[in-house]
């Protein structure tokens, strides 16, 4: 009797599996200064279930750069970080996207293993949360890395500035403020950080925005089937500013 046909839908998804697989067993190794971390076996099987949800490269990428700043506050490096411990990040950060875009998807399931540096064993966003005082520390930080990165001009790098005064300022009354007060200064917070993004958008060179288009509409096409047209440019220009925030290195200055 001779073999099954093989389904060649059946063999693309599965090579853009195993290539999603490289593509984060590259980016672990570079994270850990080449140490080399393989993505097989038990390993492979969580990756590949991220390939399976429709996990964004990007959106994976910034999950595991999430748990790797965590893991650095948490004091010197102890060992190399093994991919399995960046799951819940990878998974928030996931649901964060899909949230802003407005697409569906799998909600988040739990990590089987949790890793050094985590705040907590349960995976979900919230037990990670950042109070506000430390959420503007991280703030300014990021914000003092974006402007030295050399990535923003002239123009942008004084609006830059501009919110890192105040920034600054509110930081450091933030961990007395109390009912109307704190809910003023988080909704100042929503409104420099829109005021960052429109600016963002605008330093962003043609050749770079065409980039940046290309890699939202990419993001977005495993989840463009039942769609509307309204869903789909909501969910474009979330991806666009995604993807122009981490193109300038720029922090969330939002606070949820």
């Amino acid at each position: 009797m001779g073999e099954e046909p093989v389904d060649p839908e059946t063999v693309d998804f599965r090579r853009q599996i195993a290539e999603f697989c490289r593509e984060i067993e590259t980016y672990i190794c570079k994270k850990n200064d080449g140490h080399l971390i393989r993505v097989v076996g038990p390993s492979f099987d969580l990756v590949s279930g991220w390939a399976e949800r429709g996990v964004p490269l990007k959106v994976a990428f910034a999950g595991i750069d999430r748990y790797f700043e965590r893991y650095y506050r948490s004091g010197p490096r102890r060992r190399p970080v093994r991919i399995d411990f960046c799951e819940a990040d990878v998974l928030d950060v996931f649901d964060e996207w899909r949230r802003a875009t407005g697409v569906s998807g799998r909600a988040a399931v739990e990590p089987r293993v949790p890793g050094p540096g985590s705040a907590s064993r349960t995976p979900h966003a919230e037990s990670r949360r950042p109070s506000l005082p430390a959420h503007l520390e991280r703030v300014l930080t990021r914000l003092t890395a974006a402007r030295a990165s050399g990535t923003v001009n002239a123009s942008f790098d004084q609006l830059l500035d501009r919110v890192a005064v105040e920034l600054d300022a509110a930081r450091s009354k933030a961990g007395g403020l109390r009912g109307d007060a704190r809910a003023a200064l988080v909704a100042r917070l929503a409104r420099l950080d829109a005021e960052m993004l429109d600016a963002a958008r605008d330093s962003v060179g043609p050749d770079a925005f065409g980039t940046i288009l290309k890699e939202a509409e990419e993001e977005l096409a495993p989840f463009l089937g039942g769609m509307s047209v309204e869903a789909h440019a909501r969910a474009r220009a979330a991806a666009i500013d995604r993807l122009v925030r981490g193109r300038l290195q720029l922090p969330t200055v939002l606070f949820e």
